[in-house]
């Protein structure tokens, strides 16, 4: 099916009164978050948007994050070339500091950039008082920044993948010679070509390259002035060319952003299709309006529910980020918002998110890795023992659909039509694959042992949470009716995530979040280069091996949608992620927030809306 077909099946619904490559918890949009919610400070008439998000920020420079709440806030400080429209659906790139769209050459390897001049960066001590204009050289320096070992970026293998023309041996000369990272070098693959203008030389084709400059959060401009003056605290410091500007940082707890008085002249100019009526009236009552609508932008951390979700019910926000399930019930009694809160003024929007959660296997794990037969035997009846209708009913609350496979909506290579056993729930068919390969009870225990007789017992990693013991209980009971032991090792987040890239947890669960239009990224999971990284099950298939990089270099079209179909049936198969749910999102606001919709990969949305002056709630 085409791009375009697939999301255009993908829309958000609306509740009125009368819907990657990035990691998180499978958990993660299902438990929320305590820190007080701030007031309703500002300065009399302002236009303030006041809500909260459940996970902490790290900080605030883009080459040095990779956690979603630190990229939704730096998706408003800097600026990308491009950006996605934020009405449009299906999703679709428009210019935003370039100036018209890039020059490609050489079959993909050649990319031209060129950037609107007359853009400035925020005011900052850095450049010394005077105005600093965005120019070419600002693009490649980021880039590159991301090369610099003293950074450790968590992104690096993401830019690596590029394919620059002398990046990776420039950062591998750093590392060996233990020297500065040499941001003077020339570099075959980078090239100001003028003020304005920069090229970028790839060693491969990469069609879609246009994509990556299409995320502000992390591939905006960044000035080398401001890098040098702050230094290792460039991440408390942040200065790009964007909307906003950060005023006020208490970690962990309250992040205020204001209005760049830099700011070019620049209006809402969104545009919506023509069959979607709620889009057209939001652009009929926004168009031409100078940007940013709101002025103030206060977000609170708050990691436990009940706080975050009494503070938008009390009218201390004026928008509640993803509904917890838990309050589904009373806050969207049949799909349509609670009467006391309608009558309050307050929406919903239900959103089908571009991300799907799932448990991986270990592929060098003695008991549940391995490309054998027995193996994989093994890894299939766990997936058909798993009841994902049980955990969307009881867990979940119905807020999401089941998965077929690796690809998420929103992006290339999803099929909605698409089914397959990674959805069947069938404990029969279980036990008869592991009857069938020799994982009987041998001392009528009631637990199965190995095919050698040893013990089988499944190791499961997980975190601490409240949410994260009720999908344990579920993971329990399924695997309990098939005679598998199971044992839970729990640890913090962190811990998992260091333990998981190293190769030492057997079986965990994650949730992948879609970060552009491309569906390759979950294809990138199976890569075997990758183990360790994106891959953490690090499977290792020649054949998925060789349609990656085919992928990679294949412009958009049937042949390619082809191998994302091939992909996906050998994915199935081996089975070393058992795939889930793509999640549904329902996000709340009160009468005065306007023009909200729910972005599908992207994260800048706080400049398009419009929030009247006031309290929240009435």
């Amino acid at each position: 099916m085409k791009r375009r077909e697939t999301l255009a099946r993908l829309g958000t619904l609306s509740a009125a009164a009368s819907l990657p490559g990035w990691l998180t918890p499978a958990s993660a949009a299902d438990q929320t978050g305590g820190a007080k919610a701030p007031g309703n400070g500002g300065a009399a008439g302002q236009r303030v948007l006041r809500y909260a998000v459940s996970a902490a920020e790290t900080n605030f420079d883009p080459a040095q994050i990779n956690d979603q709440t630190s990229r939704n806030f730096t998706s408003h400080l800097f600026e990308s070339l491009y950006t996605y429209d934020h009405l449009a659906r299906p999703p679709r790139i428009v210019p935003l500091v370039a100036d018209g769209e890039p020059v490609a050459e050489d079959e993909f390897r050649r990319w031209t950039f060129k950037v609107r001049p007359g853009i400035y960066f925020a005011d900052d001590p850095a450049f010394k008082g005077q105005r600093r204009e965005l120019v070419a050289a600002d693009f490649l320096y980021a880039i590159r920044r991301y090369a610099d070992p003293a950074l450790k970026s968590p992104l690096w293998a993401s830019v690596e993948n590029f394919k620059v023309l002398g990046l990776a041996e420039l950062r591998k000369e750093s590392l060996e010679k233990k020297a500065k990272f040499d941001y003077d070098r020339p570099l075959e693959g980078m090239k100001v070509l003028d003020r304005h203008t920069f090229q970028l030389q790839l060693a491969e084709s990469r069609p879609r390259f246009k994509e990556n400059m299409a995320v502000p959060d992390l591939f905006g401009a960044v000035a080398r002035e401001v890098a040098e003056f702050y230094g290792d605290k460039i991440g408390e410091h942040p200065v790009g060319t964007g909307p906003y500007k950060l005023a006020q940082w208490r970690r962990s707890s309250l992040v205020v952003f204001e209005r760049n008085p830099q700011y070019r002249e620049r209006t809402w100019d969104c545009q919506p299709a023509e069959g979607d009526a709620e889009g057209q009236a939001i652009a009929a009552r926004l168009r031409g309006k100078k940007l940013p609508l709101v002025d103030r932008v206060e977000v609170a951390i708050i990691e436990e529910s009940q706080p975050r979700w009494l503070a938008f019910v009390n009218g201390e926000h004026d928008f509640l980020d993803r509904l917890p399930n838990e309050f589904v019930g009373i806050a969207l009694p049949g799909g349509k918002v609670a009467p006391n809160l309608a009558r309050k003024g307050v929406r919903s929007e239900v959103t089908l998110q571009a991300d799907v959660t799932f448990y991986y296997f270990n592929m060098e794990d003695p008991l549940v890795g391995g490309m054998d037969p027995q193996r994989v035997a093994l890894r299939r009846a766990i997936g058909l023992a798993i009841d994902t209708d049980r955990e969307i009913r009881l867990v979940r609350r119905g807020m999401a659909i089941r998965a077929q496979g690796p690809i998420v909506p929103h992006t290339s290579g999803y099929d909605p039509k698409f089914r397959s056993e990674m959805s069947l729930y069938s404990p029969p068919r279980a036990k008869a694959l592991l009857e069938l390969h020799g994982y009987v009870d041998r001392d009528g225990d009631g637990w199965r042992e190995r095919p050698d007789g040893s013990p089988l017992v499944l190791e499961v990693a997980t975190q601490p949470s409240q949410v994260d013991r009720q999908f344990n209980e579920l993971f329990r009971r399924n695997m309990d009716q098939i005679g598998l032991r199971t044992e839970f090792k729990i640890a913090k987040w962190p811990e998992n995530l260091k333990a998981g890239r190293a190769g030492k947890l057997q079986i965990w669960s994650l949730s992948s979040l879609g970060s552009g239009g491309d569906g390759q990224g979950m294809i990138t999971r199976y890569h075997g280069p990758q183990a360790g990284n994106q891959n953490f099950p690090r499977f290792k298939h020649p054949r998925i091996d060789a349609i990656h990089d085919r992928l990679t270099v294949l412009p958009d079209g049937p042949e390619r949608e082809a191998l994302f179909a091939e992909a996906v049936k050998l994915a199935v198969a081996y089975m070393p992620y058992k795939f889930q749910v793509h999640r549904l999102v329902a996000d709340m606001m009160h009468g005065n927030v306007f023009g909200y919709r729910r972005p599908a990969y992207w994260n800048g949305w706080w400049h398009f809306i419009d929030v009247a002056p006031g309290p929240s709630a009435a």
